[in-house]
């Protein structure tokens, strides 16, 4: 009677967890999360299943993140701007070129003021960042040249729906457009934006090089991707459970932005090969155009978080 009361015990002790992304099935955010989940359940004897859902299976981004309030999602991989509707400090990152390169967001990663900020974010939402990896820098597609921030005037440029994004195109009088990540090809395919900016892999993996001619190097945010625990499941998880999912997804997060770094050098010359135009420009104009147009204070940040991020070496 014992092995059957034992099975039993097992089953009822291992607890199911839902983890949440928008991103592609063969992106390294999604290969990296299936190797933490199996990585987490190892290191806890199997007491955690979590199952991973890509692409947006679990909603859109802004759905997600409010699934970790709902308890419809335990675990998510999403970008500051989202955490910033909740807790707008944190959203200070996509202020454009507060970062000088990827180096410098990672350096921030390990700093006060990242600290400062998740923290912030946590007493607002009760939800705890675990981890943060390079998503990538975010640079310009659009089927007409743009050598400057004058050749955007008028451009209809597709952004996701957070504020941080449509500083830049607004500085440079592009009509910036919010459309659901799930939606951007079509609305480049049927002209309903003439452009869309996302790091190099994103417009890989999602296949915008088919649909535009340009790929413009702007490379106005340096982007990074939080992962956030539940607030509810990480008042349960015991202490050394709370050290195992930490370290694991620092790992996963590390694992990730190395992936991403090494893919990005590769991808300029491959863009060029498929027969797009790949055009370098001067990032001056740009910062300067932004600079004037909207401070970090009028974006709703803090000043002194800028400067704290811009101090960083």
């Amino acid at each position: 009677m014992a092995l059957p009361f034992t099975a039993l015990s097992a089953a009822q002790a291992q607890t199911k967890l839902k983890w949440a992304h928008v991103y592609e099935t063969s992106e390294p955010f999604h290969t990296q999360s299936v190797w933490a989940a199996q990585e987490i359940a190892k290191r806890t004897g199997g007491r955690y299943q979590i199952d991973v859902f890509p692409a947006s299976q679990l909603g859109k981004e802004a759905d997600i993140n409010q699934g970790l309030s709902l308890g419809t999602v335990d675990m998510i991989i999403s970008g500051s701007s989202f955490a910033a509707r909740s807790y707008p400090p944190i959203g200070v990152t996509y202020y454009p070129y507060i970062f000088r390169d990827p180096q410098h967001l990672l350096t921030y990663a390990k700093s006060d003021v990242f600290k400062t900020l998740a923290k912030g974010y946590e007493e607002k939402t009760g939800n705890h960042i675990v981890a943060l990896s390079y998503y990538g820098t975010r640079h310009t597609t659009s089927n007409k040249p743009i050598q400057s921030c004058a050749d955007m005037k008028g451009l209809k440029i597709r952004v996701p729906d957070a504020p941080a994004y449509l500083a830049m195109p607004k500085a440079c009088g592009a009509n910036p457009t919010p459309i659901a990540f799930a939606e951007v090809y079509l609305a480049l395919q049927n002209g309903t934006v003439d452009a869309q900016e996302n790091p190099l892999t994103t417009i890989e993996a999602k296949k915008f090089f088919e649909v535009q001619k340009q790929v413009v190097l702007t490379g106005h945010i340096i982007d990074s991707l939080n992962t956030i625990i539940s607030k509810s499941l990480w008042a349960k998880l015991s202490p050394e459970d709370r050290q195992i999912f930490t370290d694991v997804t620092q790992e996963a997060a590390a694992r990730s932005t190395t992936e991403i770094q090494a893919k990005e050098k590769e991808l300029v010359e491959a863009f060029r090969q498929k027969g797009l135009t790949v055009t370098e420009i001067d990032k001056t104009g740009f910062r300067d155009a932004v600079m004037k147009a909207v401070t970090p204070e009028s974006a709703g940040y803090r000043k002194a978080d800028w400067e704290a991020i811009q101090a960083l070496q």
